[in-house]
């Protein structure tokens, strides 16, 4: 294939490609933050961490749809417009014209790896740091008021009648369990002042009265009161998130996550969670070859290409999602039960690939006596 007909064919996908994963990615990216996120997230300053941690994981696991469809339907304009036919004049085979389209799927297929292994474990991160802000109220922004809040495992627990402003409330209520001094603390103040710093937030009260009991056996009440008070919160501070205790088999980079197959062995349900991230870091990315194949395939062997459009175009478009969905779904439903499903997604990707290599080699068979009759230089008869 002519160069200057390469990169244009190359360009021509590649634009697709980009078109479909941001018409694919950003409905995705942006119902996952409506579900997850509460309104208050927002006033939290939540949304653009949580933006950053999801957006690479739903881009590797929807990059192949996008390969697969963006592919179809560059292949059903061509033929649409009669391309096809012009191609094939001019004596170019199959896989020549399928040249560009599986160059460019290669490339999004090591981009898929270095997207799934590494970027996005580092970026989830950041996802699952908003979640624990969201799921133990860390952000005090997002308290509503006349509820009751606890942190620390229950050892404080904190209530807000009503706020003033963002950072201002009016008659706070809060309960602290010190296990070192073996004391009980019941703190309320008629207003106090939300301060973030890099570490945490400082909560200053201001005409308040603390009262002090004894643990376990009671005894007296000391009542002392106060006009300025300041305690510590361990909430969201300035600087960063709050630190979690645990990490997900998704936050992991490739060579961790491979060590840490040693653990899950040992629980039927962390094997099943590490098997499951497995098939998808290493099976999704492969698919955008698979799914680029089968477009390639069933555009060139059943499409028009004699530029009138057929009735059965869109439903060959729509081959490549519909394997993509059956995939995942059978990913996130079987994998957890057991890995030896495994070996079906791998079948699965085997057959998408195996029946599209033999359309594509069966077409280029057919398509070979024509370009070599084509060649051969015709005979000369005398004229009579």
């Amino acid at each position: 294939m002519p160069r200057l007909l390469f990169f244009y064919l190359f360009k021509r996908v590649a634009l697709g490609v980009l078109v479909v994963q941001l018409a694919l990615s950003v409905p995705v990216v942006l119902s996952y933050l409506l579900y997850q996120l509460p309104p208050a997230a927002v006033r939290g300053g939540l949304v653009m961490p949580a933006l950053i941690g999801i957006t690479p994981t739903v881009a590797f696991v929807t990059l192949p749809m996008a390969v697969g469809l963006a592919t179809a339907l560059e292949f059903s304009r061509m033929a649409s417009e009669g391309m096809i036919a012009v191609l094939y004049a001019l004596r170019l085979s199959a896989w020549s014209i399928c040249r560009p389209a599986l160059t460019l799927a290669a490339a999004i297929t090591l981009f898929g790896y270095i997207l799934a292994n590494f970027i996005a474990p580092y970026y989830s991160s950041n996802m699952q740091d908003v979640l624990n802000v969201v799921r133990n109220s860390l952000n005090h922004r997002m308290l509503d008021a006349a509820h009751f809040y606890t942190f620390d495992n229950g050892l404080k627990t904190l209530y807000i009648e009503r706020w003033l402003t963002p950072d201002l409330a009016a008659n706070l209520f809060i309960r602290q369990i010190s296990i070192e001094k073996m004391q009980e603390e019941t703190i309320t103040a008629a207003s106090a002042e939300f301060r973030r710093n890099d570490a945490g937030v400082i909560v200053a009260l201001s005409n308040g009265s603390i009262q002090t009991r004894t643990l376990p056996s009671g005894g007296d009440v000391k009542i002392s009161n106060f006009d300025q008070y300041a305690m510590a919160l361990p909430m969201q501070g300035s600087g960063a998130l709050p630190n979690r205790d645990w990490r997900g088999v998704y936050e992991l980079s490739a060579g961790p996550f491979i060590a840490n197959r040693a653990l899950a062995v040992t629980d039927p349900h962390l094997l099943g969670e590490w098997a499951a991230e497995a098939a998808k870091r290493f099976g999704v990315p492969l698919l955008s070859l698979t799914h680029t194949l089968l477009a390639l395939a069933l555009g060139l062997t059943f499409g028009n290409i004699t530029g009138r459009r057929g009735a059965g175009g869109g439903l060959l478009n729509m081959a490549a999602p519909t394997a993509h969905i059956i995939f995942l779904v059978a990913l996130e439903s079987l994998m957890r039960l057991s890995w030896y499903f495994a070996f079906l997604l791998l079948a699965f990707a085997a057959a998408e690939a195996g029946l599209s290599l033999w359309l594509l080699a069966r077409l280029n068979r057919r398509d070979l006596p024509i370009k070599l009759a084509g060649e051969r230089p015709s005979k000369l008869e005398p004229a009579a």
